[in-house]
This record gives C-alpha cells, sequence and structure tokens, in this order.
C-alpha cells in the first residue's frame, strides 16, 4: 500500500536526508573535550560512539531514540532497497566500533549488531534491526509510525503511556515517496 502524502522534491530529500545523517554524525564522531583547572582549554580525540537512550512522549510513552526515534521494519514482500534507505537510513555504528553504548533506560543486553552488506553493522533492539526516519528533523520527533510500500514502521516503546485514549485518532503521517 502507498503511502498518500506529497512527494518533497528531489533538493528537499538531500537536505532531509542529509539532517538525519549530519545529526547522526554528530552522535557517532569523534568529539572534541574541553578541559583543564586553569581555564585553558585543550583538545583531546574521543573514540566516536552511538548511544541509545529512551525519550518519554505523551502519546507513545518511553521510546527508543539516539540522536532521533528509531524505528524498526515489519518487511511487505517489497525488499527495502536504495530508495527505502533515503528514507529510513539504517542506525550503524561508526567504522571500529562493534557495539551501542545503552544510555539512560536502556538494556544493554538487548542491543547488538547485525552485519549489513557490505560489512558495517546495524544496531538492533531485542533482535529487530533499527532505523530512523528521514522526516523526524529534531529529536522527539515521531512522524515514521507507518505503513508504507517497504511495509510497517513502528516507533520502539518501551513503555506504554500511562493514560488511557477515550477516542480514537488517525493520523495523516503517511509519506508519499
Amino acid at each position: 500500500m502507498q503511502p498518500s502524502h506529497r512527494v518533497p522534491s528531489a533538493p528537499r530529500r538531500r537536505a532531509l536526508l542529509a539532517g538525519v545523517l549530519g545529526v547522526a554524525s554528530l552522535a557517532t564522531g569523534p568529539a572534541l573535550v574541553a578541559s583543564g583547572a586553569s581555564g585553558a582549554t585543550t583538545s583531546a580525540r574521543v573514540a566516536p560512539r552511538l548511544v541509545v537512550s529512551t525519550l518519554t512522549t505523551k502519546q507513545y510513552g518511553t521510546i527508543l531514540q539516539s540522536t532521533h526515534t528509531v524505528y524498526t521494519l515489519t518487511p511487505s514482500r517489497v525488499a527495502c532497497t536504495s530508495t527505502c534507505a533515503h528514507y529510513w537510513p539504517a542506525v550503524l555504528l561508526p567504522r571500529g566500533v562493534t557495539r551501542a553504548v545503552a544510555g539512560r533506560g536502556v538494556d544493554a543486553h538487548r542491543l547488538g549488531t547485525i552485519r549489513r552488506a557490505g560489512g558495517r553493522l546495524q544496531v538492533t533492539y531485542n533482535g529487530r534491526a533499527l532505523y530512523w526516519f528521514a522526516f523526524d528533523t529534531a529529536p522527539g520527533q515521531v512522524h515514521g509510525n507507518v505503513s508504507d510500500t517497504w511495509g510497517k514502521w513502528s516507533v520502539v516503546v518501551l513503555v506504554k503511556p500511562t493514560h488511557v485514549a477515550t477516542t480514537t485518532t488517525t493520523h495523516g503521517g503517511a509519506y508519499n515517496y
């Protein structure tokens, strides 16, 4: 089933993807550290890493994030190829890193990896591969809880919200790629 939302222009899609990948590189790339008792700053390279932590939202409860919300895929019969990967980049570890760091609220034993084509390691949670969504452009956004050509994408909920909804609403969060 193809989502029914206007397709962003090619430059907009590239900008959105660059934003997601750029933010991801901030979390995974080397960082500079300032220190010194005299107030002088020194720079040191810190090993790259990827941290998976939790975030509490009103709508979904406690969810997983790694700079942005992460999702799992229940695949359809259509394989997730290059077009899919533009919208749904895999949560990959930086080169040379072998495991993700469990941040606040995350059970380290549930984090793992799978080896992708090309040898890169993709982060998993409870054995399910994790992905970012290109239209989540800021931390805490959850725009990717959708079904599309490639399957059903679901935010990873660790604890459901405590409130009980009295009405059912549908969200027009589908995107036409």
